[in-house]
Order: structure tokens, then sequence, then C-alpha cells
């Protein structure tokens, strides 16, 4: 079955500043949808708003057609991973894994540098190591949709590699929005592009319309 996540007609001021306004953005189970915009154009806000964390002017954020107002409080419906990590340092592997209802061998099968590391705690990781776990646990998990905040910060190419390929795996159960400052892997990795300038999304049809709105040259 697929499902739809679809935020609309938000409208963001901070002040007298306008951050977001005329934003529609669309994703659905079976592709990864990805979000391009320069620091500051409010990338991280829209997701924020999306979640439920952050109050808006306006807003519309609708699963399957149901409004659904916070949705940080349905771990079941969306999972989000911010810009900085959000698992407390403290824990060992074996409990976050637990907590999160996944079987820490299979990632370990996946990712050998682990090997008998589930005694660990995360705090004992490298960045880069502490960062796969979190895109891993909330690309795994049981939800309906993911929102990745810079899922390849302090990722090796090699690491990026893997989450990329497991990314186009769990599309096809779960829709994926995904932002980055690594634009040519969003690009590279998604099935519908939206570009975030001047407050408003814009889907985008061609990699070339992305120099005419203003983000990068191609």
């Amino acid at each position: 079955m697929i499902h739809k996540l679809e935020a609309d007609s938000i409208f963001l001021e901070f002040g007298s500043r306008r951050i977001l306004s005329d934003i529609y953005l669309k994703c659905e189970t079976g592709k990864i949808t990805g979000l391009l915009g320069r620091n500051g154009n409010g990338k991280t806000c829209l997701m924020n708003i999306i979640y439920g964390n952050l109050s808006a002017n306006s807003k519309s954020i609708r699963f399957d057609d149901l409004t659904v107002q916070a949705a940080y409080k349905r771990p079941d419906l969306l999972l989000y991973l911010p810009q900085f990590n959000f698992i407390p340092q403290t824990l060992t592997l074996k409990r976050v894994f637990d907590d999160f209802d996944l079987d820490f061998f299979e990632f370990e099968n996946r990712f050998p540098d682990f090997k008998s590391s589930h005694k660990s705690s995360l705090k004992s990781l490298s960045g880069g190591n502490r960062r796969l776990v979190e895109v891993y646990l909330v690309l795994k998990a049981k939800s309906k949709f993911a929102m990745l905040d810079e899922p390849f910060s302090h990722l090796s190419p090699i690491m990026i590699q893997a989450i990329t390929e497991l990314m186009n795996e769990e599309k096809h159960r779960k829709g994926l929005l995904v932002t980055d400052h690594m634009f040519r892997n969003i690009i590279d990795i998604s099935d519908d592009l939206y570009v975030l300038t001047g407050g408003k999304t814009h889907l985008t049809k061609a990699v070339e319309e992305l120099e005419f709105l203003g983000y990068a040259k191609t």
C-alpha cells in the first residue's frame, strides 16, 4: 500500500522576517523525496513543523489525507533524524537497538566494523560511526515515514555508499524525506526533488532547473 505525507499551506514568520510561505511538499512510500536549499532558507524549520515540534503561523500536515498536529507523538507514523546527535551517548548499542526493536546482529553483519561491539556505549564511537548508527536506526525502525536532516554528515565515502544503498532498500516500505548540504548525493538518490528558495518550494523536473532556481550550477 502506498502511504502519503503532505505538507501544505505552511506559513512561518520570526518577528518581521518571513521564513516560509506558499509551501507544498509530498512524500510517498516507494520514493525518496529530496529537499534542497541554501543555508538559512528554512529546510530544518520545515522538517520541524512537519514533525510538530515547531509552531507555524499556519500549516496543514496530512498523513494519508488525515491531519496530524503532533507527529512526534506517533513514532509508528514518522521518525526524524535531526542534524545533531539525538540518542544519549551513555547508552550501549544493545540498549539502543532494543529500544528501537531492531536486531543488532543484522546491523553487525551489514557493517562488520561493529562486530562484537554491542556492549559499547555510543560515546566510545567516532563521530562518523555514531552518525551511522543513528541513520540506520531511523531508516530501519518501524515507521511509515522518516525525515533525515544531514544524514551524510561525518560519514566517509564508503559509509555514504552503504547508507545510500540502505535508503534505496527501505524506500519500498516507507516514505523518505532527505536533505543534506552534500547536494550531489541528494540529487542522485531522489525520485522527487524539491528546492526551497525565497520561502517557497519548487518541484523540479530536471537537474538543469537547479541553476534557474539559484541553488547550484549543474
